[in-house]
């Protein structure tokens, strides 16, 4: 669930690297740190651009999105209040809003749909995350792979996030365990293939 992009370890390889995602996690404060990049020297990566997904139902809700520059690619994060367990992360041709089917203008010459199975909102409609620009939700100026992150909102119990980036690049998708009741679901993109 989330370590498939780890060079193919399995077992007790794939707890360790895990295990030290989320002991990275904790160190970096509010950021989440760099994984190593498992694999041939540089920033070789087996990463693909295939779709990626876990079907579930989360039961969380979204707080906030966050974004990294790392060494080997850009790094963005979406906090999730409770357990992240399904979503779905793939290149499309554009990003449409649920509900509206309304075009989300994006640059870069690719487009990840990234959508979490957690609201937006809480019980009673509240929003749990509002950036004050959804179309700039997060400010990637000068990102080697971004171009930009979208909020484009909540639809049905399901977030959705348009990222632009700089071309159709590898990417992983990983789960980190909560902490503090707070989970995270991790897109990395490559800085180039």
């Amino acid at each position: 669930m989330g370590v498939r992009g780890l060079a193919g370890r399995t077992g007790r390889g794939a707890r360790r690297a895990t295990a030290a995602l989320g002991v990275a996690a904790l160190l970096g404060g509010g950021a989440v740190a760099a994984a190593p990049v498992a694999g041939a020297a540089g920033c070789a990566t087996p990463w693909g651009s295939l779709a990626e997904r876990a079907p579930a139902t989360t039961t969380g809700t979204v707080r906030g999105l966050r974004a990294g520059q790392h060494p080997c690619f850009d790094r963005l994060v979406v906090d999730v209040r409770g357990r992240v367990t399904g979503y779905a992360v793939r290149y499309v041709d554009q990003v449409r809003a649920d509900g509206s089917g309304q075009v989300v203008p994006l640059r870069g010459r690719a487009r990840l749909e990234v959508v979490v199975q957690a609201a937006g909102y809480d019980g009673q409609g509240r929003p749990t995350y509002a950036p004050a620009r959804p179309s700039e939700a997060v400010g990637v100026g000068g990102y080697a792979t971004f171009r930009q992150v979208a909020w484009v909102g909540s639809f049905e119990g399901q977030s959705q996030v348009g990222l632009g980036v700089r071309a159709r690049l590898p990417f992983r998708v990983l789960v980190l365990p909560p902490v503090s009741g707070t989970s995270r679901l991790v897109v990395d993109v490559a800085h180039s293939w």
